[in-house]
């Protein structure tokens, strides 16, 4: 029900914060002066000669007493304005502020200002309602219909103000539909904060903590003032209520901004365009948000985009992601991630970065299963193709992609960089592991490329590990060959009528590492099933067993020699003896991908007891903490590398004749990703109907250019002769 109450006009400008809420000895605008931009000598009341001007001009104020301004004032350009309340006004001179070719001049006009602060050389025009504003040098306010802060401003933050209940305060629901994973939002908060808080929802003391330290990170007070920050651009926009702008933000046509902390920089400038409704949000600095888009509930990383209306409702956005048209629910989405139809959703989500959702694709939860708290944890590279739905719950590796089907049963698929088929003619699914690494090479070695390329973040606050081939996907490898292993043992005994229950998992290894060890042609007979990868009851195939099993291998070699190239290149003075000496131990097996960033398993344990006990108390010593363990990242990264190459080797000590054939063979690899980089690209050139859109080569060369032109073509080619001169000098070292 809307009640309209009726108070005293004195109320206009004045008693913004409620008497209880006051302290003892301040007035209403001790908060305001702490915030405010300039100091307190530089104003000074007006002169009777101004006031009259300002009168002429048909400006009225309740206390003209309450106008402050600067000794650069000129009263003639202010004209047809309502003034309520203490306003200060910084220069105002008689020249033009041009962006975009907008050009407006310096001065108010046509605006009712209530309780603001306003810089130098500010452009105010027809702004119907300016209310409890700072705004900074050199603004552009034009054509607004409303824009106010409350007394209880949160700016997007999700923390309660004095004398609010525990009921109002702003949560995201992530990860599913319950609420059961909510976090508090707040400016500075990284997906490595969001997962930390949502994943682990058993550990009390590390939920109690967290929640105290972001309540404790902002005012509490009531009275903060909205801020416009310097060269601010808000024309033609309908209502805007407790949103902080930093500097260089530009916003143009937007129908409602509310509650809303929208980060922005000279270097990273955040636009926001045409009819976009915007609540309860955090925006990070570069980010851009057209055309239509809503967005309730959520946190959009530093360097992201939300285009063509898009609905981001309950999520978080990481950083280098693009949502075009789309519908995201209740997800927590690691850094670069892409969707770009109008007709795909994904609801009741963790994906874990670099990632891209296909048209068609509908992940939702309560659509397709019994209850509203099922999960999707999908790991990174998850590519759900054209027209895939899935089912709830489901888990996927590292870099699976899932060709066009309706996929009718929850799956758990722990083959990394597969290739999933429901081969409805069939009744089976098939599972083609290292898919990717076999024949689609050119987007897979593309993939670190391009991200590190598009990564436009100036402050680099969450840490990201791009490679394909890091100690993650390297341990979903290792515990896939040892499936793949176990699976060929299994079909080899079921195909000689032997049993398989008197057999343990040792004994399967083995029998299945030396089938693969061996000549394809004694498992292609085989039908290798696997176990536990749908929940069904009917086949589950795997395809090409042999193959996926030795490409893992070169992948794992790969990995492995490229990193301990990597340290012999930084430290020059170790030969083969030391580093075998300084990298040596036990691997570590267990790695979380914390919001793009990889940390072993113990340390993330060991930052969640430090948070639960006490000993770090804030987001920044939070934050100091994984720039800590990124600084170690390389390090660990090495000794997992050469603990992957002696695993590969069947060694615990490695011998310096293994070390140069790792080498030779790590040459071999290299061409084979230089070849399938240009085979699995040229295969576009090649193709007779792409070819048949064009009237001769000619015209497809003019247009797209031929094969041998392709930027990461040479750049892989380059790298290989780079790899192959860098083994060559380690190996004089040597």
């Amino acid at each position: 029900m809307t009640n309209v109450s009726i108070e005293n006009i004195d109320n206009i400008g004045n008693n913004f914060i409620p008497n209880e809420f006051l302290k003892k000895g301040k007035d209403e605008y001790y908060y305001r002066n702490r915030q405010t931009l300039w100091a307190k000598d530089r104003w000074r009341h007006l002169l009777s000669s101004e006031i009259d001007e300002l009168v002429k001009n048909n400006n009225v104020s309740d206390n003209w007493d309450k106008i402050l301004v600067t000794d650069q004032f000129n009263s003639r350009l202010l004209k047809n304005n309502d003034f309520f309340g203490l306003v200060r006004i910084g220069d105002i001179r008689n020249v033009v502020l041009e962006y975009h070719e907008l050009k407006l001049p310096v001065g108010i006009t046509n605006s009712k200002i209530i309780s603001c602060d306003i810089g130098d050389d500010v452009a105010i025009h027809n702004v119907k309602y300016l209310s409890h504003y700072i705004v900074g040098n050199r603004c552009i306010l034009a054509n607004i219909d409303e824009m106010q802060t409350t007394n209880h401003a949160k700016f997007g933050n999700g923390i309660i103000k004095e004398g609010e209940p525990e009921k109002s305060r702003i949560c995201l629901d992530i990860m599913n539909e319950t609420g059961s994973r909510k976090v508090i939002p707040f400016d500075g908060m990284i997906t490595a904060d969001a997962y930390l808080w949502a994943k682990y929802r058993d550990d009390r003391f590390l939920q109690k903590k967290l929640k105290e330290i972001t309540q404790n990170s902002f005012d509490a007070h009531r009275g903060l003032y909205g801020m416009v920050a310097e060269q601010c651009v808000i024309k033609n926009s309908r209502i805007i209520k407790d949103v902080k702008f930093g500097s260089h933000c530009y916003v143009k046509g937007a129908n409602k901004l509310k509650n809303l902390t929208i980060n922005s920089s000279e270097i990273l400038s955040t636009q926001i365009g045409e009819g976009v409704e915007i609540i309860n949000g955090i925006i990070g600095q570069g980010c851009h948000i057209f055309y239509g888009c809503k967005a309730v509930r959520f946190i959009l990383g530093e360097n992201s985009n939300l285009k063509y209306g898009a609905r981001l409702i309950n999520s978080f956005l990481g950083d280098n992601s693009t949502i075009s048209c789309c519908e995201i629910l209740n997800n927590l989405i690691f850094p670069a991630h892409e969707q770009h139809h109008n007709n795909s959703f994904l609801i009741a989500s963790v994906v874990l970065g670099q990632s891209n959702v296909a048209a068609g694709a509908t992940i939702g939860s309560n659509h397709n299963s019994r209850a509203n708290d099922n999960e999707i944890q999908a790991g990174r590279g998850f590519w759900p193709g054209l027209n895939t739905s899935i089912k709830h719950s489901s888990r996927f590796a590292s870099f699976v992609l899932l060709a066009k089907a309706a996929y009718p049963a929850e799956l758990n698929i722990t083959l990394p960089f597969s290739l999933l088929n429901n081969n409805e003619s069939k009744d089976q699914l098939e599972v083609f592991p290292a898919y990717w690494w076999l024949y689609n090479m050119y987007a897979l070695a593309r993939n670190s490329w391009k991200f590190n390329k598009r990564d436009k973040r100036k402050n680099k606050i969450q840490n990201i590990e791009f490679d394909h081939l890091a100690p993650d996907t390297i341990e979903e490898i290792l515990t896939a060959q040892k499936l793949l292993e176990i699976w060929t043992a299994k079909a080899a005994l079921r195909k000689k009528g032997d049993s398989i229950e008197d057999k343990d998992e040792k004994e399967l290894i083995t029998i299945g590492k030396e089938m693969l060890s061996g000549n394809e042609d004694q498992i292609k007979s085989l039908q290798v099933l696997g176990e536990n990868m749908e929940r069904s009851n009917r086949k589950v195939v795997i395809i090409k067993v042999h193959k996926s099993y030795h490409a893992y291998r070169d992948m794992l070699h790969y990995y492995a020699i490229k990193n301990l190239l990597d340290y012999l290149n930084k430290n020059p003075e170790v030969d083969f003896s030391s580093m075998c000496k300084a990298l040596k131990g036990k691997r570590e097996k267990k790695w979380v991908n914390l919001g793009g960033q990889l940390i072993p398993e113990k340390d993330v344990d060991q930052m969640r007891a430090d948070i639960g006990s006490g000993k770090l108390t804030k987001w920044t010593e939070i934050h100091h903490r994984y720039d800590k363990l990124w600084k170690k990242y390389p390090s660990e990264k090495q000794k997992h590398a050469y603990a992957a190459l002696c695993e590969i080797l069947g060694t615990d000590n490695l011998r310096k004749e293994q070390w140069a054939s790792a080498l030779d063979k790590a040459i071999e690899i290299q061409e084979f990703i230089k070849d399938q980089v240009y085979i699995s690209r040229k295969k576009d050139f090649d193709n007779p109907f792409r070819q048949a859109t064009y009237r001769n080569m000619e015209e497809m060369t003019a247009a797209i250019g031929t094969i041998e032109d392709n930027s990461f073509v040479q750049e892989v080619r380059k790298e290989t002769e780079d790899f192959k001169k860098l083994i060559e000098e380690i190996k004089k070292r040597n």
